[in-house]
């Protein structure tokens, strides 16, 4: 029997940060929720950084997946705005990981090619992609996207982990002249 896996996407920012939830069992992916976590950006930043670690905190409780993975940043042009990024990414990643959640990172490039793949791609392929792999997703913006190609990325990188684990395995067990 093939087990069913909860997990979260998380695409970290500020001022938006997008989430998504799906359930993978075997190689098919199973859209469970997304959306997107707006802080008010007339707030200083430690109320808005408390407020989106509250709210993944409560995405985490209701959905309760067992493994979350992250987007990893880029450094832009402005300074300010990297380090605000950062700090929401540091939100993004305590969250999940002070509820016992399994992390991952991954960076842009690899979202791509995981989902369109090619590194290359446009945000509205990235899009595109994610609406023919989910098609029950609402993405009510393009975080929302982000944070499930996110998630579809780990669902790859995961099912080749435990594949080469499981061949490992098998390996091991022939060599002790097992199966």
């Amino acid at each position: 029997m093939i087990e069913r896996t909860r997990l979260i996407g998380i695409d970290p920012g500020l001022r938006f940060t997008g989430w998504g939830v799906i359930d993978v069992e075997g190689n098919r992916l199973m859209h469970v929720a997304d959306g997107v976590i707006a802080t008010d950006g007339d707030e200083p930043v430690p109320a808005r950084l408390c407020a989106l670690y509250d709210a993944l905190t409560a995405l985490i409780q209701t959905h309760k997946p067992t493994e979350a993975a992250v987007e990893e940043t880029y450094v832009n042009r402005n300074g300010s705005s990297t380090l605000k990024l950062g700090y929401a990414r540091g939100v993004a990643l305590l969250a999940p990981a002070l509820e016992n959640l399994t992390v991952a990172e991954y960076g842009a490039m690899a979202v791509k090619r995981a989902v369109v793949g090619t590194g290359a791609a446009t945000k509205d392929q990235v899009e595109m992609m994610v609406r023919r792999l989910l098609p029950t997703a609402t993405i009510s913006r393009a975080d929302a996207s982000d944070a499930l190609a996110v998630v579809i990325c780990h669902a790859h990188h995961r099912a080749s982990t435990l594949r080469v684990a499981q061949g490992q395995r098998s390996a091991s067990a022939r060599a002790r002249g097992g199966r």
